[in-house]
């Protein structure tokens, strides 16, 4: 299929036909591949640009850079979309490319309308549902993906938002067992990890003078278990990981972004000295709250006696409250400054 930037505000399966009802689609001058390799790696373009995303938690504990790829690790009804949708409304971007793979039929529609809103103007979303074939499934995050690099090639910043990566590896699953092919791990077929390298790795910057691909990847973490095979593959794969915690969740604290358990690889590009010190005396800070836990349940806890565990006593809820952010909210402008102020008001 051939991507032109009068796709944007439209809606097309993984075959790139229209599903929106507004007509044609009108085809470009330039023929791209689902199937296309990634830039190689001596000449793509360093990552250095850091992205404001609008969410508090993220852009304070896991900062992201334009060019990164970060998976968003969680199991059912923890709040993924809801981040997602959030992360979709970041501004900074010239493009967004949003492929729903194996969703809720009638989520399509919500997440367009409602989520989008007024960004639908420069979003492009590749729609495969639950009752489409693996086939279709496999396909769509592949179109995405080239649609994303057309414009990454026009020198374009991209966000490319998958929904999810997991629904990927299962109909990738399901086609290689058809084939023929044996069960290695958990009933995934060897190529299945072949292929979600060769997909991720095309995300990220291009070539030098090129624009990137900024790649949010939702990963469907099965029965809870952080360490399954498609998991731990995509993990080592991205460029760093957020994971949504359903104790958090319980709690009634969204988005429940365990901050102990993500990382940002690129983080280094974002904080200056100051704030790289401060995030570190926070994650201290909390890690010490949730590992004395229990200690305090029972009643073990005596104030005065360690000074670090009074202050995370103290500190620690007060932190937690200023990392709340309602999907409806306005974006976050400046972290760190919020956060000051949260605590400083309390």
């Amino acid at each position: 299929f051939a991507p032109d930037p009068s796709w944007k505000g439209r809606v097309i399966n993984a075959l790139g036909a229209p599903l929106d009802g507004q007509g044609p689609l009108t085809p470009g001058s330039r023929t791209v591949s689902a199937e296309a390799e990634a830039p190689a790696a001596m000449k793509r373009a360093r990552v250095h640009k850091p992205l404001r995303t609008g969410v508090r938690v993220i852009d304070l504990f896991a900062p992201i850079c334009a060019g990164q790829r970060v998976g968003i690790f969680a199991g059912s009804g923890v709040g993924k979309s809801t981040l997602l949708a959030m992360l979709a409304r970041s501004q900074g971007f010239d493009t967004v490319v949003l492929a729903l793979v194996g969703e809720r039929g009638r989520e399509v529609r919500e997440f367009i309308e409602d989520v989008l809103g007024a960004n639908r103007s420069r979003a492009i979303t590749i729609v495969s549902t639950g009752d489409e074939s693996p086939m279709m499934r496999r396909l769509a995050p592949k179109t995405a993906m080239a649609v994303a690099e057309y414009f990454r090639d026009r020198g374009e910043s991209v966000l490319l938002v998958v929904d999810s990566i997991t629904r990927f590896a299962h109909a990738a699953r399901e086609v290689a067992l058809a084939a023929g092919e044996p069960a290695v791990a958990r009933g995934y077929a060897p190529t299945v990890f072949t292929d979600l390298p060769r997909l991720l790795e095309r995300a990220g910057p291009g070539e030098d003078g090129s624009g990137t691909i900024t790649g949010i990847f939702s990963v469907l973490v099965d029965g809870d278990d952080h360490n399954e095979p498609i998991a731990d593959t995509i993990r080592s794969t991205l460029d760093g990981h957020i994971v949504l915690s359903r104790h958090i969740a319980d709690q009634a604290r969204y988005p429940a972004v365990d901050v102990l358990a993500s990382v940002s690889r690129l983080a280094h590009n974002v904080w200056d000295p100051e704030e790289r010190e401060l995030v570190s005396k926070l994650r201290t800070m909390i890690a010490k709250y949730e590992d004395t836990r229990d200690l305090r349940l029972m009643g073990g806890y005596q104030s005065g006696r360690d000074s670090g565990l009074d202050q995370a006593v103290d500190m620690v809820p007060k932190i937690y409250s200023a990392m709340r952010q309602d999907a409806s909210a306005g974006p976050s402008a400046d972290p760190f400054r919020e956060l000051r102020d949260m605590l400083k008001g309390d």
